[in-house]
């Protein structure tokens, strides 16, 4: 097929869709005022430019639209030409067209190379064998998924930042890991010797064996041709899988095949505008050889394609080398280098911080005068990264003695970014600078994050920039005189702090009271501010958390975890760990009874999955009648304290340690704080070291996205003491951190940092000890255990019944038999149910016939929230708001992800009054007057009915059962086996319309943010 100019423009044609191709394509647009180009890409994958960097995140969600870069929508909307699936064969310099293995030919009058890279794959013998993976693209994971679903052991041969990050990915699927480097060091291009050990050190930890400095001999098979292990010289492990991440190559075949210049072990020549020896065509990103150097990571490339969008709309920059510098997270470990950390004796004197205890090492390089930072290696601690980095990148005399930057920040308060320069790079995955941030709020008049990250690419990399983008934003618009608040949200204009201190000297106990005599008058609330309040309630006076149904998010609402297809989870309270021979069986008869998934948490704790919304109760009474109580694993509340065996055990215990934490998880249950408590030695939000002496108390600590260890509070104290002190710790805690925010962030934001939180708890500085230990002690005695109270209550168990006008029971989701147990069904690449599909249903169903029927009486709805009835085989979720005199009927069906789960969700109003419900499953909103989607998915709407009550009854105007059922059926819309497997990619498209994404566009979220409560 052949493609030629319709209009004067100029043609740009870019080879390769990556991430380097998407941000030319990007660059180019924004500089092109004169709208003088039109851009036309040859995009070899199924799949347009996605998030190469956060490649791992896939397996967690494993939802490919999540990964992309930029929606498929966002390029026929800026007039981009996409050829997916379809490769670059041939660039003909003479008539200036570049040709596709499927024939297409375009002409161009500029041609951009951005074909990336390849894995390269040692000459192992055996490298070609079944089982055998790179670790690159969507597909290649996708392989590693399937393939490891009956593996149990996998080794990544490659230590480097890649061979990490593939190793991450094969512990998140379950199985025994082992690294094989050839290097004696793991990224021993970041890391010297000392950080490389402790590096290492940390993944043992995590389970993962590391083989260094050992070259593999062969990648040994079955009789199956399968593979079987791993032969080295004097030694051989067992392997399932093998997953190659040893460097990558330039894919310079095209430039090859093009009479383009290349370098004879990969690599495209490039001066410093990229300009190839062919005049029209440049190179950027991985294929691109500058200086002698292939540039692997995405901020140099980046910068590649700033330089030639520029110059091509009239701009006149330089390429003079990338900045190697990187902060990353590896298997839950910070590691950063900055500027020249391999500078030796000659030129620099380093100062060196090491300390094993808290696995923290770094390494900063001065000038030999000590007046300049040339460098530095990070392992453990890279909270110092940006500011450093900044440091080194000014060329400046330092202000600061040396051993004032090596040392950090003392109290445990994060940096701030007010005394960074501007040109300080915030942003190492997309090279964006504090200026340009500034710049975006001040010119661009960017006034949310979010078209913060849209404007300059900030935080939609790794993230981990995300803190300081917002300090940034915060401070910017401080300065031009925009209120930036703290508010709860549209309906307080109270911090969650303020607001709690309010309703306990005020004694508010219900929620209308909170809102008109604090709140906004009027007003209904939403799903941020209800939780919030319904937390504050509990941690305040401790009445059952259902006496505030209809403010709790669905997992508190119903006191278990939701799950895929509406099930739930459940997760007894094991105090400890310690669980006696018979509870295990009782676990194990539950689980057999009810067909239960089992799994054993990080949390010393037992966890069964896949239980109906109607089954709860009858399995907690169950539970609770062998001696269980709720584990609070759906809420924010004390989670676990683990243990180790002690001195009970342990030949090197030092004390009983299980014993203490049995006293204190029984102390503390049931608590309610601003976000979950986890307690363990040392990484948890409180824990406690036996010494000889006594114990250490650290606090603040917690893992997740963002782990950071605790730190000490207190040495060498009492049992008794520890007690008090926790007791405090905890309370001050509850009393002033804000909403969703963990004790790690609580304590960077204070103010004097761990110092001033000592002397809080420790020297009582404000006067309070006495009332934060009565407030502890009053919810410590009027505990009750939550699942127990329903069980005891027939009226309570009657609101987890699934349909409110039958008992009859539907499945939501089908189940599928895996490693003996069974599951719920995938859910399938493209899962949503779009207005469009709705409207092609409807067309062979007769909707002219309805009329009113009779439902059930409106007493059997709770207020101001949701319950669902069953017509026919549809679920009809009926809703009611403001006392009751607000009612509303939509279809049951999240069209999102086909869960039958919306009536369970919270019910709450927009700023401009719409009422709307929060989707429990994935936090999509919904209007239910009109049933439109409002948290920006304009392809996603709910169905409505029309509703009334008439002697006080609740009537719906519906057509026949039948013709409703070919609409909105649970059968004909249900996630099944067969559907998961017969939903395929398409294999050959060309956009060149409108095409609009299914699912998540937003690259950093799957729904609101607003609502991870």
């Amino acid at each position: 097929m052949a493609t030629d100019k319709v209009d004067d423009k100029r043609t740009v044609v870019v080879c390769g869709l990556g991430m380097v191709g998407l941000s030319f394509i990007e660059k180019l647009l924004k500089y092109d005022t004169k709208h003088q180009f039109r851009i036309e890409v040859f995009c070899e994958e199924a799949h347009v430019a996605y998030n190469r960097v956060g490649l791992t995140q896939f397996f967690s969600h494993r939802e490919e639209e999540r990964m992309l870069m930029q929606p498929l929508s966002w390029y026929s909307e800026n007039d981009v030409i996409v050829h997916i699936n379809e490769k670059a064969t041939c660039i003909e310099a003479t008539t200036r067209r570049v040709i596709s293995e499927n024939g297409s030919s375009v002409p161009y009058d500029t041609c951009i190379l951005a074909t990336g890279s390849y894995p390269f794959v040692p000459p192992i013998p055996g490298w070609n064998k079944t089982g055998v993976f790179v670790y690159r693209t969507i597909n290649d994971l996708n392989e590693i998924i399937n393939y490891s679903k009956k593996s149990k052991r996998g080794a990544v041969i490659g230590g480097g930042l890649l061979g990490l990050e593939a190793a991450k990915a094969l512990m998140d699927l379950g199985l025994d890991v082992t690294i094989v480097e050839v290097a004696p060091v793991l990224m021993g291009r970041q890391l010297d010797a000392v950080g490389g050990e402790m590096l290492k050190d940390e993944i043992n930890k995590l389970g993962i064996k590391c083989i260094l400095g050992i070259p593999p001999k062969e990648i040994t098979t079955d009789e199956n041709d399968r593979v079987s292990g791993i032969r080295f010289e004097n030694d051989s492990i067992q392997l399932d899988v093998v997953v190659v991440a040893a460097g990558i190559r330039p894919r310079d075949e095209l430039a090859k095949a093009s009479g383009i210049s290349t370098h004879q072990r990969g690599g495209v020549f490039v001066d410093d505008r990229l300009q190839t020896s062919d005049p029209n065509v440049y190179a950027i990103g991985e294929v691109a050889l500058y200086g002698g150097m292939i540039y692997g990571l995405v901020a140099p490339g980046y910068d590649m394609a700033d330089v030639v969008a520029s110059n091509l709309t009239g701009g006149d920059k330089k390429f003079l080398g990338g900045d190697l510098s990187c902060k990353l997270k590896l298997l839950g470990v910070h590691v950063a280098s900055f500027g020249d950390y391999t500078a030796g004796k000659d030129v620099a004197m380093p100062l060196v911080y090491n300390d094993p205890f808290g696995s923290i090492y770094k390494k900063l390089l001065f000038s030999k005068d000590g007046k300049y930072l040339l460098g530095g290696i990070m392992v453990g601690d890279t909270d110092d990264y940006t500011k450093l980095h900044a440091i080194m990148k000014s060329k400046k005399v330092l202000t600061v003695a040396p051993g004032e930057l090596i040392l950090g920040v003392k109290s445990g308060q994060a940096p701030g970014a007010d005394d960074l320069p501007d040109e300080a790079q915030i942003c190492s995955c997309n090279n964006v600078s504090k200026g340009q941030i500034r710049d975006a709020v001040k010119v661009d008049e960017c006034r949310s994050i979010g078209q913060i990250k849209s404007c300059t690419k900030a935080g939609t990399g790794c993230g981990g920039c995300l803190p300081t983008v917002t300090e940034i934003f915060e401070t910017e618009m401080r300065a031009l005189g925009h209120v930036v608040t703290n508010a709860l949200c549209p309906h307080f204009s109270l911090t969650r702090a303020e607001l709690f201190q309010v309703i306990k000297i005020k004694k508010l106990a219900n929620f209308k009271d909170i809102i008109e005599k604090v709140g906004k008058k009027g007003t209904h609330g939403c799903e941020i501010c209800k939780p919030a309040v319904a937390s504050i309630l509990a941690s305040l006076w401790n009445d059952h958390i259902l006496n505030h149904a209809n403010l709790q998010d669905t997992n508190d609402r119903y006191l278990a975890n939701i799950q895929r297809g509406g099930l739930y989870s459940i997760v007894p309270r094991v105090p400890g760990g310690e669980i006696t021979p018979e509870k295990l069986l009782v676990l194990g008869e539950v689980a057999k009874k009810y067909g239960l998934y089992t799994k054993i948490t990080g949390g010393q704790r037992i966890d069964l999955f896949g239980a109906r919304k109607q089954d709860l109760p009858t399995i907690w009474e169950e539970l609770v009648n062998a001696g269980f109580e709720s584990g609070h694993a759906y809420g924010k509340a004390l989670r676990t304290v683990k243990s180790c065996v002690g001195s009970e055990w342990c030949r090197y215990g030092q004390r009983n340690s299980v014993a203490f934490a049995i006293e204190i998880e029984n102390r503390y249950k049931g608590i309610r704080a601003p976000h979950k408590i986890k307690a363990a030695a040392q990484g948890k939000d409180f824990g406690l070291i036996a010494t000889e002496n006594g114990y250490n108390l650290y606090v603040c600590g917690n893992g997740g996205s963002k782990p950071k260890h605790a730190v000490i509070l207190a040495k060498d104290i009492s049992e008794e003491l520890a007690i008090k002190y926790m007791d405090r710790f905890l309370m001050y805690y509850i009393h002033t951190a804000d909403r969703l925010t963990r004790t790690a962030r609580w304590l960077e934001k204070m103010e004097g940092g761990v110092e001033y939180l000592k002397k809080v708890i420790i020297d009582d500085h404000l006067g309070i000890c006495t009332e934060l230990e009565e407030d502890m002690a009053r919810l410590i005695y009027s505990y009750e255990c939550e699942w127990t109270k329903v069980v005891r209550d027939p009226k309570r168990r009657e609101d987890f019944t699934q349909f409110i006008n039958t008992d009859e029971t539907v499945d939501g989701i089908e189940y599928i038999y895996e490693r003996g147990q069974s599951r719920p069904a995938d859910w399938p690449k493209e899962c949503a149910v779009t207005e469009k599909d709705i409207i092609e249903v409807k067309k062979s169903a007769n909707l002219e016939t309805k009329k009113w029927v009779k439902i059930a009486p409106s007493s059997a709805f709770p207020e101001d929230a949701g319950q669902v009835i069953k017509y026919g085989d549809t679920q009809i979720a009926i809703f009611n708001t403001n006392e009751r005199t607000k009612w509303y009927a939509t279809q049951n069906m999240c069209p999102h992800k086909r869960a039958f789960v919306l009536s369970q969700g919270l019910v709450g109003e927009e700023e401009n009054g719409t009422i709307k419900v929060s989707c429990p499953m994935h936090k999509k909103n919904f209007a239910l007057e009109t049933g439109e989607c409002i948290s920006g998915d304009v392809d996603l709407k709910l169905m409505t009915f029309e509703i009334k009550l008439e002697d006080d009854f609740v009537w719906l105007y519906l057509p026949p059962k039948q013709e409703l059922d070919r609409i909105l059926g649970t059968n004909k819309w249900k996630v099944s086996k067969k559907l998961s497997k017969s939903k395929s990619e398409n294999s050959n498209i060309e956009i060149l319309g409108s095409t609009t994404a299914v699912g998540c566009g937003d690259i950093s979220s799957c729904g609101d943010k607003k609502m991870d409560w």
